[in-house]
């Protein structure tokens, strides 16, 4: 009797071994199907990256210089304001009218490169820098020369970017808090804007497969 209860008891065992064994390999499969799938997600959208990075060098060289080093657009523009002052119509120039209408070109191009590539959602940061100098705010001003700027595009000139694009509007100031910012040895090339273009959609995308 002793005997069939101890055989009765290898044979549970055994099944039960197997079947916990089968469930390991089911689980093991699947992981190894999900991790495939997300890799080549993951791939997709970095392709798809590459493809939006590639096509904004698009943007005419007139008005913008890319820096790799950065992944940023530095509008290609001079601008030099007086000290403590954000209205476009207060910059320093030869031929104002002329740089405003350079300003309104630059807007344009960017107008023209999201309505040709409407697939895509962008976010468009405008981002202002001031020169370091005995200015107290020029974090502020710096945020209130980009707005400026975009008041500018959009009020005066009236330019349209379209429904696929988010707008934000930024300052990064003088440099003074070291926040590791694009910053030009000679001060007065700080007066400047930098374009941001990122490509909305494929970040969300991103964010929603993890």
């Amino acid at each position: 009797m002793a005997q069939k209860k101890e055989s009765f008891f290898w044979t549970s065992y055994s099944d039960l071994m197997t079947s916990l064994f089968f469930v390991m390999l089911v689980l093991f499969i699947l992981v190894i199907v999900l991790l495939h799938k997300r890799m080549e997600a993951t791939e997709a959208q970095l392709q798809e990256i590459k493809k939006v990075e590639e096509s904004t060098k698009d943007l005419s060289k007139d008005y913008f210089e890319y820096r790799p080093e950065y992944k940023k657009y530095v509008l290609n523009i001079q601008v030099r304001y007086p000290a403590g002052k954000s209205d476009l119509n207060t910059i320093i120039a030869s031929d104002k009218e002329e740089q405003l209408n350079k300003l309104a070109n630059a807007g344009k191009e960017i107008r023209d490169f999201l309505n040709n590539h409407k697939e895509n959602q962008y976010v468009l940061i405008v981002e202002g820098q001031a020169s370091k100098d005995n200015f107290t705010f020029n974090y502020e001003l710096s945020y209130q020369r980009a707005l400026s700027l975009m008041r500018f595009w959009v009020d005066e000139r009236r330019i349209s970017f379209g429904n696929n694009c988010e707008i934000l509007i930024s300052g990064s100031g003088d440099g003074k808090l070291d926040t590791h910012s694009m910053r030009e040895s000679v001060e007065t090339e700080n007066q400047r804007f930098l374009i941001h273009i990122l490509p909305k959609n494929i970040f969300e995308s991103t964010n929603e497969n993890k």
